[in-house]
């Protein structure tokens, strides 16, 4: 997969209507601060497209960016963080569900989860959504780098029990400061495109 142009074309809020988007959709959702953003500037070659911040909570809009006018990668509302209120976190939920559940175009829906912790009750309920909406998640857990190699596989298989995640859901191990688990990822989304 190589990335030659990059356009945040939408964003929506809690008020506007979702985009009719004629081009497929690869959704990114997870947890305040799990490395969502870091992901989507690491997979579009982009250093700081997609905001960053040691606040957690950036994303409080979806945001579709426009890939080589081939699709979008679509940027969910971080969810679980600690400190939005309840009227806050009610919206992004309901931001998300709107999004699951009227988008016609999504292809994948990638859950980003902790690599070093199993995960939440919030990343299990949004697991579960996904499902039920029909979708087959694509787990990447994030932060690589802060773990022993020895205990990768340790770790996927913590994820894939604590989510209930059928035995052959796809988990990438991915790492935003290597790289590692970037190839896969493309692979994968090179196979929707010719599938």
């Amino acid at each position: 997969m190589v990335i030659k142009n990059v356009n945040l074309e939408t964003v929506c809020g809690v008020t506007s209507r979702l985009p009719e988007n004629k081009l497929m959709e690869i959704a990114f959702s997870g947890k305040s601060n799990v490395g969502k953003s870091s992901l989507i500037n690491g997979l579009m070659n982009r250093k700081s497209l997609a905001r960053t911040s040691s606040k957690p909570g950036k994303t409080q809009t979806i945001n579709y960016y426009n890939i080589n006018d081939e699709m979008y990668f679509v940027d969910l509302p971080g969810y679980g963080y600690a400190t939005a209120n309840v009227q806050v976190k009610a919206q992004w939920g309901k931001l998300i569900e709107d999004y699951l559940h009227q988008s016609k175009m999504i292809k994948a829906v990638f859950l980003l989860v902790d690599i070093r912790h199993a995960p939440s009750e919030n990343d299990c309920i949004m697991y579960d959504w996904i499902v039920e909406r029909g979708h087959r998640p694509v787990i990447i857990a994030t932060k690589l780098d802060k773990i022993k190699r020895s205990q990768i596989e340790k770790q996927v298989a913590l994820i894939r029990n604590t989510l209930q995640a059928e035995d052959d859901t796809i988990i990438i191990p991915y790492s935003s400061l290597s790289k590692q688990g970037r190839e896969e990822i493309y692979d994968f989304i090179d196979g929707l495109c010719e599938g």
